[in-house]
Parts: C-alpha cells; sequence; structure tokens
C-alpha cells in the first residue's frame, strides 16, 4: 500500500500490452535513502522459533481452522521493521525472515502465499523492488527492480504494490507511479503482459489506469485491478476484457481490493485518517457493510487491507500507522483481537512498526503443530 502520491508525473510511454520491453541500458533514477525508509534496520524478535510443518493444505482445501477470532495464522509485512513475521491466533511467533541486506531487502509492504504455500511474493514501494522468497529456506530466490532507483524501464519500478505469484509462474504487481500493473515472467526477466500505458494516468482500463495500487488474482484467473485515482475497481481477464468497473463507494483511497470469500463481493479499505472498510456489491455500486470509526481506540489510521476471514466471516484489518493488525467482529463491529499496541512502535514480541500486508496461512497446520 502505497503512502500518500504526487499525482503529478511526467513519465515516457509505452504500448499497452507489450510483451517485450524495449532494451536499452539504463540504471533508472537514483533515490536518496531516509531514515524513515530504512526503518528500524535489521531486526529480529529474538524468539526461538519452532520447525515449520510441512505443507498439508491449500486455499481449495485448507488445514484444520482455530475459529473465532482468527482462523488461521497470518504473515505480516511488518514494513518498517524490514522484516515479514507469522502469528498465530494465540500471537506466538512462529515464523519470521528478518532482512537480509538492507540494501536489497527493506520497506516490505504487501506479501502473498503463492498457491502452493512454498513461496512469499514481497513488494517494496519504495525500495522499487520485487521479491520471491523461500518460506522454508528463507531466502531470496528472486528480484525485479534495482534497489534505490526508479524508472519505467527494463528491471525499472516506480512505487511497485500488491505483488502476486500466479498460478502459471509469472508475478503480477500495481506500478503505481506508473500507472501500469505487470506480469513478469520470473525465468526472462521480462514483461510479460501490461495493462496501462506508462506514464499515462487516467482511468480507461485495460488501456489506461490512473495511479493503480492493487492486482488481485481471483479463483477463475481473472484480476481485481485497484486504482488510486477516483477510487475504481475494476475486474479484468488476463486477455484485457473488462467485465466491470465501478468506484468503491464512501472510499477516499481504495487499497488492494480482494473478493468477498463468496466471491460476489469485494471488500476494501480505505487508506485515510479515520480509515474504513467497506464491502460493497459490483451489480450495484452501492456498499452492503462498512465500518467506520471517527476517533478513539476503533478509528482506524490509514488502514491499507480488508479481507474477509473464511469460516467466520469476520474481518481482517492492516492498521498501518496504528502499528496494528485486527480483526473485527463482522455483527458487533468491535475489535475481537489486535496483535501490535496502537502507536507503540517496537520489534520484540507483541510489536510492530507499520505493518503493511498480510496474508493467511491456511497451508500449515500450525494447530496441531503446538500440541
Amino acid at each position: 500500500m502505497a503512502t500518500a502520491l504526487a499525482l503529478a508525473l511526467s513519465l515516457g510511454s509505452v504500448a499497452f500490452a507489450q510483451t517485450k520491453p524495449n532494451r536499452y541500458t539504463t540504471t533508472g533514477v537514483a533515490v536518496s535513502v531516509t531514515p524513515e525508509m530504512t526503518g528500524a534496520g535489521a531486526v529480529s524478535s529474538g524468539v526461538t522459533l519452532p520447525k515449520p510443518p510441512p505443507v498439508t493444505g491449500s486455499r481449495a482445501n485448507p488445514v484444520a481452522h482455530w475459529g473465532k477470532p482468527l482462523p488461521y495464522p497470518i504473515v505480516i509485512a511488518d514494513r518498517r521493521n524490514n522484516r515479514l513475521i507469522e502469528v498465530t491466533p494465540d500471537k506466538r511467533i512462529v515464523w519470521e525472515f528478518a532482512s537480509p541486506d538492507l540494501k536489497v531487502y527493506r520497506g516490505n509492504e504487501d506479501v502473498n502465499f503463492s498457491a502452493d504455500g512454498r513461496q512469499l511474493a514481497v513488494s517494496e514501494e519504495d525500495n522499487f523492488d520485487l521479491h520471491l522468497v523461500d518460506y522454508e529456506n528463507k531466502a531470496i530466490t528472486w528480484t525485479y527492480g534495482i534497489p534505490d532507483h526508479r524508472g519505467s524501464g527494463p528491471n525499472l519500478l516506480n512505487y511497485p504494490d500488491d505483488a502476486h505469484l500466479l498460478a502459471d509462474g509469472k508475478v503480477i504487481t500495481a506500478d503505481i507511479r506508473n500507472c501500469r500493473i505487470l506480469v513478469i515472467d520470473p525465468k526472462t526477466q521480462e514483461i510479460a503482459t501490461q495493462f496501462g500505458t506508462t506514464g499515462k494516468c487516467e482511468h480507461k482500463p485495460p488501456q489506461l489506469l490512473a495511479y493503480p495500487n492493487g492486482a488481485t488474482p481471483l479463483e477463475n484467473g481473472d484480476l481485481l485491478f485497484t486504482e488510486i485515482s477516483g477510487s475504481w475497481i475494476s475486474r479484468v481477464t488476463r486477455d484485457g476484457v473488462v467485465k466491470w468497473s465501478v468506484r468503491a463507494p464512501n472510499v477516499r483511497y481504495p487499497s488492494d481490493a480482494f473478493p468477498t470469500v463468496d466471491g460476489k463481493q469485494v471488500i476494501v479499505a480505505d487508506f485515510s485518517k479515520p480509515g474504513r472498510v467497506v464491502i460493497f456489491d459490483p451489480a450495484t455500486g452501492k456498499a452492503t457493510w462498512e465500518y467506520f470509526v471517527k476517533e478513539g481506540e476503533g478509528m482506524l489510521d490509514h488502514s491499507s487491507i480488508a479481507r474477509e476471514l473464511p469460516h467466520t466471516g469476520d474481518i481482517l484489518v492492516v492498521d498501518d500507522l496504528n502499528d496494528r493488525v485486527i480483526v473485527i467482529d463482522r455483527q458487533t463491529r468491535q475489535i475481537i483481537w489486535q496483535y501490535g499496541e496502537k502507536n507503540k512502535k517496537g520489534h520484540t514480541p507483541g510489536l510492530l512498526n507499520y505493518p503493511d500486508g498480510v496474508d493467511l496461512d491456511v497451508f500449515r497446520d500450525w494447530k496441531a503443530a503446538a500440541k
């Protein structure tokens, strides 16, 4: 999820849906690294970690769930701690990937499991790169982008967000400030498909995109695009057919839209203060559920991810600038689970530092392993 963007950029353009980038030598534009971007440095919780259980589940057939308040462990992209951390529903840290090198790996802001649960796709907006991380070996296996260099040429990105490893082995990301969504082939390091035209930031999918910050794959292979400007959410096929395009209701700055568990509606967080979570029906464009608290403990501060939880229907939210990840009860709209303390940054157990992404570990039976 991006921080606030300057929406007036001037970049060179290339054709929509190009299959190969132009081949020219470039190193991009060097970016000064600020203390905020470096965050807490290369830190670890210090916890002695157990051996992970084997992968026995999948998204279609997940392992046994834990029930309320959180049905599965979660992997959190703890952005300013420069680490990934897995936390169980009973708040134990069971897995952690601390930055091996701050030059290469810093500011991880979104994290998503691969279809087989063995890899994690990580985007780093202000490090201008993407990574694949091997869960079991805790190793970076692939990188696209040049750290500390922004651009639009080969192997260059400008605020990449929301990386996913697709079922066909390609990686998709929303390259926000280049106003494009890229599908990259890790085998060739080339762009296989591009949605949007580089540097032309308007809403006319799939030819033009207005600062996209989400590109969520759906079960049938379609993609859910989120555009910041205009709060547009669009469902697009891999070959560029737009099935629908709707403005997210009551949302100022949409962040990384996801489908609801039944696939019929869309859930999206509003990256604002106070933040908001909205579930809406794309057939009508109308909200069917909202969470919005103007002040106090329940107020969200730049919430970047909201997902409906399987089995319970409750809502998992990454509450970025409150330094916490929470679960909101669908019926009562009360916070019923929280990891991290509001406005208290840290990297020791129970604390986070600007968490910015999350995914559910439905692949490993940590509940049985704990016994």
